[in-house]
């Protein structure tokens, strides 16, 4: 069997990390099915605290770097998160009302929708989904609902204080 790719921010410039808890998942664990497409299609409650000083905004995302493309799957991207924002309730995903502050959005992932959309990797190997909260140092990035989720990451790391990851996996 071949090496698994690692995950995007391995290859990224390090920053800081934060506390980031889940009452849904656990990092290292199993992605219920309540948060896979096929399931619920349920995003999964995520907290975090400990964030860097200068911290204006977030950006929350969820990526499968397993996926047979080359280049990985995007399943979430919620976007102009204010910086006083310190959780997404289970399913804050489902659509842009369900975030939190007036300028944040869902950004299109690559199902494509704006909104979570949830594990959904071919029958075989499981794969892994990097939820990842993104302290920024800047309130809003400069993208639209219609900008190429790779563009978006590339808006999100260099504005990036800190990150803070939870994996888990799932299989169909």
């Amino acid at each position: 069997m071949s090496a698994r790719p690692p995950l995007p921010y391995e290859f990224l410039p390090q920053v800081p990390s934060f506390e980031l808890t889940s009452s849904d998942i656990t990092d290292g664990g199993v992605l219920p099915k309540e948060f896979a497409h096929g399931g619920g299609n349920l995003s999964p409650q995520l907290a975090w605290s400990g964030t860097p000083a200068g911290t204006r905004g977030f950006a929350v995302t969820c990526f499968d770097p397993d996926a047979p493309t080359g280049s990985g799957w995007w399943h979430w991207l919620a976007l102009g998160l204010p910086a006083d924002t310190t959780e997404l309730a289970r399913g804050a995903g489902s659509s842009d009302g369900s975030l939190p502050g007036e300028a944040s959005f869902h950004a299109r992932n690559d199902f494509p929708g704006h909104r979570y959309d949830g594990a959904a990797p071919p029958p075989g190997a499981p794969h892994r989904y990097a939820f990842a909260v993104h302290a920024l140092d800047l309130p809003a990035l400069d993208v639209t609902r219609d900008t190429p989720a790779a563009q978006i990451g590339f808006h999100i790391t260099f504005h990036t204080l800190a990150r803070a990851v939870i994996t888990a996996e799932y299989s169909s």
